[in-house]
C-alpha cells in the first residue's frame, strides 16, 4: 500500500521528537522507503528534520536528502556539523554526494572531505568536483564494474563480486586494458556460460556507446534516449574509463533542465522557486517585463501613428486585441515546436525548408481561421464585406509573420551558442503584437484608405 502523509501523522512524528522518544521513532521510520522520508521532512520544521537526521540510520537519511529541493535539503545541511554531513556522505554514489559538496561553503568543503573516513570516496568526490555540473563529468558516478581484458573468466568473477560491493545497480560491465582505457563491455550471459580459464578479451563485446567527461548534459541524454541505454561509460581526453552515467541521473538533468526552459520561456530570468524571497523573485521576474512594458510603449507609439483611422473606421481599432493574440500565439506556438526539435535533435533539413513548410503551415491556418472571422464578423456582428476582406487579408499576413519569427528566431539564438529557449514567451509575444498592429493597420491603410 502506498504511504499516504496525513497531517495526524506528522503531529504523531512532532509529539515523539518533542518527548526526544528516540525508540520510537526508529522503529516507527525503519521500515520507511526514503522518498516518504524526504516528504516528511519537507514537512517538518527545520529543527525537527536536522533531529530525525541525526537520529535515522544513514543509508535511509543520505537517500532521503538527495529527493529534497535545494532550499529544504540547505536549511538542514547548515544544521549539520561538518562530521555529520560526512557520514551522510559516505552512504552516497559520488555523484550524489559531489551534488551535496558543492552546495557547501568553500570552507566547510574542506572540513567535511577531511571527515570522510573512506580516503579512496573523498577523492572521487573531489574528483568530480573539476567538472562543470551540466557536463558528463559532473553528471557521472564513479562507482562501476570494470575488468581488464587479460582476466580469466574465474578471476574476473571474484573480482567482480570485490567491486559490487560499492556499486548500487550494476547496468553494465566494462573492459579496458592494462592502462584502463574503455574497450567494450562484458555480457553477463557470456561470462557465465563461457570456460573458466578462458581470457575476458575472447569473450567481450568491442562495441560500445561512451561519452567524453567534457560532452554536454544534452548530448548525454540524446545518446542514452537514442540507443536506449540505462548508463553510459565515460572517458577522459586519453580513453581512460573514469566513471558512467545512469539514467536515474539523466531523468532528473532533464527536469530540471525542462524547469529551466519553461521558466524562462515565461518570462523568469533566473531558477526560482515558489518559496523564494519576493527580492529573488521580483529580480527573476522584472527584466522580461521591463521589456514587455516597453514592447507596449512601441505598440501604443505604432496605434498613434493611425490615430486618423478612428474618425473614418472606428471598428478597426475593435479587432487590435484579437489580430494581436493571434500573432502571439501562433508565434509561441511556431518557437515551441521548433525548441522541441532542437531539444531532441529531430530538426532536420536546412533552414530555408523550415521556414518554408512554416509558410505553408501558417497559410493553411490563417485561411481557415479568417474564413471563420468574416463569416462570423458578417452574420453576429455586421461587417461589410470589404471591411471582412481587410481583416482577413490582415490575420493571414500577420499569422504568418508570426509564424516565421516563431521559427526563425530560436533558431538563429541556437547556432549563435544562447538558449534558444529565450525567444518564447514575453520575447515572442511582445515582437509579434508590435508587428501584427503595424501589418494589420497598414494592410488596412492599403485597402480601405485613411
Amino acid at each position: 500500500m502506498q504511504f499516504q502523509l496525513t497531517e495526524v501523522f506528522i503531529e504523531q512524528i512532532e509529539q515523539l521528537i518533542s518527548e526526544d522518544n528516540r525508540t520510537a521513532l526508529t522503529e516507527l521510520l525503519q521500515e520507511f522507503h526514503f522518498a516518504d522520508v524526504a516528504e516528511l521532512l519537507e514537512e517538518l520544521n527545520t529543527e525537527d528534520a536536522t533531529y530525525l537526521v541525526k537520529l535515522l540510520d544513514s543509508e535511509i537519511t543520505s537517500e532521503a536528502l538527495m529527493e529534497l529541493d535545494d532550499d529544504s535539503r540547505e536549511r538542514i545541511l547548515d544544521n549539520l556539523s561538518p562530521s555529520e554531513i560526512a557520514d551522510e556522505l559516505e552512504e552516497m554514489d559520488t555523484d550524489d554526494a559531489a551534488d551535496i559538496i558543492a552546495e557547501l561553503d568553500d570552507d566547510i568543503q574542506k572540513q567535511v572531505i577531511d571527515h570522510i573516513e573512506d580516503e579512496e570516496h573523498a577523492a572521487d568526490i573531489v574528483d568530480l568536483l573539476r567538472y562543470d555540473e551540466d557536463t558528463a563529468g559532473g553528471l557521472m558516478a564513479k562507482e562501476l564494474v570494470r575488468v581488464k581484458e587479460t582476466w580469466t573468466v574465474a578471476g574476473c568473477v571474484r573480482e567482480m563480486r570485490r567491486q559490487a560491493e560499492n556499486v548500487t545497480r550494476v547496468h553494465s560491465i566494462y573492459v579496458t586494458d592494462k592502462q584502463g582505457k574503455l574497450k567494450g563491455r562484458l555480457s553477463l550471459k557470456d561470462l557465465l556460460t563461457a570456460p573458466e580459464k578462458s581470457h575476458i578479451s575472447d569473450i567481450y563485446i568491442p562495441k560500445v556507446d561512451y561519452v567524453n567527461v567534457h560532452t554536454e548534459g544534452e548530448e548525454v541524454a540524446r545518446i542514452m534516449q537514442k540507443y536506449d541505454l540505462e548508463a553510459i561509460p565515460v572517458v577522459d581526453d586519453n580513453g581512460i574509463l573514469v566513471g558512467r552515467v545512469t539514467i536515474d541521473d539523466i531523468v532528473d538533468f532533464i527536469k530540471e533542465e525542462a524547469e529551466k526552459d519553461y521558466q524562462m520561456a515565461a518570462g523568469i530570468s533566473e531558477d526560482v522557486e515558489a518559496d523564494d524571497s519576493i527580492w529573488q523573485l521580483t529580480r527573476a521576474r522584472l527584466p522580461w517585463l521591463i521589456l514587455a512594458l516597453i514592447g507596449g510603449f512601441v505598440s501604443v507609439s505604432v496605434l498613434g501613428t493611425f490615430s486618423g483611422a478612428m474618425a473614418d473606421h472606428a471598428a478597426l481599432f475593435f479587432f487590435v486585441p484579437l489580430i494581436a493574440a493571434m500573432a502571439g500565439n501562433v508565434g509561441v506556438q511556431s518557437s515551441a515546436i521548433v525548441l522541441q526539435g532542437l531539444a531532441n535533435d529531430s530538426l532536420k533539413g536546412s533552414l530555408f525548408k523550415r521556414l518554408i513548410k512554416e509558410v505553408l503551415l501558417s497559410l493553411l491556418n490563417g485561411l481557415i481561421l479568417s474564413i471563420i472571422l468574416v463569416v462570423g464578423g458578417m452574420f453576429l456582428l455586421g461587417l461589410d464585406l470589404l471591411f471582412g476582406v481587410t481583416i482577413a487579408i490582415s490575420l493571414i499576413s500577420v499569422i504568418v509573420t508570426a509564424a516565421l519569427i516563431g521559427t526563425f528566431v530560436p533558431i538563429m539564438l541556437d547556432k549563435r551558442g544562447i538558449d534558444p529557449a529565450m525567444a518564447t514567451g514575453p520575447f515572442i509575444t511582445t515582437s509579434n503584437d508590435i508587428c501584427g498592429i503595424l501589418i494589420y493597420f497598414t494592410i488596412a491603410k492599403l485597402i480601405l484608405g485613411f
